[in-house]
C-alpha cells in the first residue's frame, strides 16, 4: 500500500508532526525532516499491521500552516518498509572482480 500523508514541520525546531498517525520525529534540516517523517510513517504503519490494526488512511487535507511551520505531503510505500524489516537470510553466490577479492581478503 502506498499513501501520501500530510506533515507539519516546525522550521525553527525541525520537529515533524504526522497528524494521521499522531506521531512526531525530528530532522537536521528540511530535507532530512521529510526523510525522517517518511521512515516514521512507514515503520509505524507496519508496526500497526503487526499488532493486528489497520494503517490509517491518508487524510489528503493539509492543515492550515501557522507561522514558522511548513505543511506538506510525504509519500510512503509500506511494502518497501515491510521488505526492509524482513530479516530472513538469503545466500547468494556471485562473481566479483579480482581487485575486490584482494581488498576483501586483506580486510579479513
Amino acid at each position: 500500500m502506498k499513501g501520501a500523508y500530510p506533515v507539519i514541520i516546525n522550521k525553527e525546531t525541525l520537529v515533524v508532526y504526522v497528524p494521521d498517525f499522531d506521531i512526531s520525529t525530528q530532522g537536521t534540516d528540511i530535507e532530512n525532516c521529510i526523510e525522517m517523517a517518511r521512515e516514521a510513517i512507514g515503520l509505524s504503519g507496519i508496526s500497526l499491521e503487526d499488532i493486528g490494526k489497520s494503517i490509517p488512511k491518508p487524510s489528503y487535507e493539509l492543515p492550515i500552516a501557522e507561522k514558522d511551520k511548513l505543511v506538506t505531503f510525504v509519500d510512503v510505500d509500506f511494502a518497501y518498509y515491510r521488505q526492509i524489516e524482513d530479516n530472513k537470510m538469503v545466500k547468494r553466490n556471485c562473481t566479483i572482480p579480482n581487485y575486490l577479492n584482494v581488498i576483501s581478503e586483506k580486510a579479513g
